[in-house]
């Protein structure tokens, strides 16, 4: 096995990610854990979580850096990373911040996320996903998509992100399906792509309309037109349009780059492809971890200048 050289940490609301890497960057572990930020009441106990993962990796002799992402560094995570302003590295390590350990066999980083002035935006954890997308082509010119609760939508250019725009779709399908009157509408699990695709098209084209164009959800169930078999469907594609719509200035005449491959990327893709849109799809898990690894290279370089 090859020997550890630093440890590599996706932390985020209610999951934990680490991998072990050699110097070479091959993994030497991995381990995933529900011991999320959201979990966890003090500094101390973020420690503890981190130690009770890479303890037996660790040599009395040896101090191993830790690169640390996601909401770990949020104000209520194990410590407040702060943000950086745009346009900027999304990995630039001079931003970083360490965390004081009581354990001196680790040295931890957390990541900044990233905020914008105006409009006023922020994100955090996402950054890393897309210094991923950087690392993986040189010289990049274009945007980004992160599927989510809170979509985000992120121009890039010579190494620096330049703009980006959060839309809470995730968020507002789960309020409407759960808690609003669509909830009586959008009960079942069968789903069909043609609906879905034709309330992409519907709402791209009638933003301004989306109020009246979600009550149609329930309207089409009471009058008996089959909402409540597709209910979903249309729903997801009616919100999803509508963030399309609005993201329309970073998408046009350009390739997404969309991060994802679960369902609901697969949803976006549909939308994509439905408005003929370019897209070229990067799993979310290998990107985080590549803009990890290139937030470590530019450690060591600092450390060696």
């Amino acid at each position: 096995m090859d020997q550890l050289a630093w440890i590599a940490v996706d932390w985020g609301t209610t999951s934990l990610r680490i991998w072990g890497l050699s110097e070479t960057q091959d993994i030497v572990f991995e381990q995933c854990s529900a011991q999320g930020m959201a979990t966890l009441n003090d500094a101390q106990a973020f420690e503890e979580v981190l130690l009770q993962h890479i303890e037996e990796y660790l040599l009395p002799s040896q101090q191993v850096d830790v690169v640390c992402c996601g909401m770990v560094g949020a104000k209520q995570g194990w410590f407040d990373a702060g943000y950086q302003t745009l346009p900027c590295n999304p990995l630039a390590m001079q931003s970083a911040v360490t965390v004081p350990m009581t354990d001196t066999r680790c040295r931890v980083w957390i990541l900044p996320g990233l905020c914008q002035t105006s409009p006023a935006d922020v994100m955090r954890g996402e950054e890393t996903q897309i210094a991923g997308v950087l690392a993986a082509h040189a010289n990049f010119d274009g945007v980004v998509c992160l599927p989510g609760t809170h979509s985000k939508w992120a121009s890039c250019k010579a190494g620096l992100v330049t703009e980006f725009a959060t839309y809470m779709t995730g968020e507002m399908f789960a309020l409407l399906s759960q808690q609003s009157v669509l909830r009586f509408s959008v009960a079942s699990e069968l789903w069909h792509d043609e609906v879905f695709v034709e309330a992409v098209k519907e709402a791209v084209a009638q933003p301004a309309t989306i109020s009246h164009l979600l009550f149609s959800v329930r309207s089409a169930d009471l009058l008996g037109q089959g909402a409540t078999t597709y209910g979903k469907a249309r729903l997801s594609g009616l919100l999803i349009g509508l963030e399309l719509a609005g993201a329309g200035p970073f998408w046009q005449h350009k390739t997404v780059h969309l991060i994802g491959n679960d369902a609901l990327s697969q949803c976006y893709q549909l939308a994509l492809s439905s408005l003929a849109i370019d897209y070229q799809v990067y799993d979310g898990e290998t990107c985080v971890l590549r803009g990890l690894q290139a937030a470590y290279q530019q450690l060591k370089s600092d450390d060696n200048a």
